[in-house]
């Protein structure tokens, strides 16, 4: 099944990507406030202009030859991957995120304390993941620690 990917951003102008089954499917989920802002949590979500692909035919143009000697170098070609290789190469992002997910630590709601023990020295630096509420986050953010939300598709355990 191909999904439809769409730009979205709140209220608060954070962007981030939806995968929807289709675009009707975005519209319920949506009606339902089951779309939501992976870094504030808002449901006053809407679709963002998007570039579903690129267009890169003047690329494969043959160039205006500069000089007409028979030694000029042959022009450098790009090819757009086919709809089946593109759906391949989303497939392999998406497993290679969710390895890099699968090898973090989960601290659940203790997410915020582990953070804030680690980037205080007090213990060890670790890869983690857990939960915060949007307080917490912004408390992280503005105390100089990086953070970054992980939607749901990404992380095996929340998807249970």
């Amino acid at each position: 099944m191909a999904l439809k990917v769409f730009d979205l951003a709140c209220e608060h102008d954070h962007v981030f990507e939806g995968w929807f089954a289709s675009q009707e499917s975005y519209d319920e989920q949506r009606e339902q406030s089951m779309v939501r802002c992976p870094i504030c949590h808002s449901d006053q979500i809407t679709r963002r202009v998007s570039a579903p692909h690129l267009n890169i035919s003047h690329l494969r143009r043959d160039p205006t030859p500069a000089n007409t000697d028979d030694q000029s170098p042959g022009q450098t070609a790009v090819a757009a991957p086919s709809s089946g290789q593109l759906v391949r190469l989303q497939a392999e992002v998406l497993r290679q995120i969710r390895s890099i997910v699968r090898q973090t630590d989960d601290v659940g709601a203790r997410f915020a304390d582990e953070a804030r023990r680690m980037h205080s020295g007090e213990i060890e630096e670790r890869p983690i993941r857990g939960t915060a509420s949007v307080e917490e986050c912004r408390e992280l953010v503005e105390d100089g620690i990086s953070i970054m939300p992980i939607p749901d598709i990404l992380d095996d355990d929340r998807l249970q």
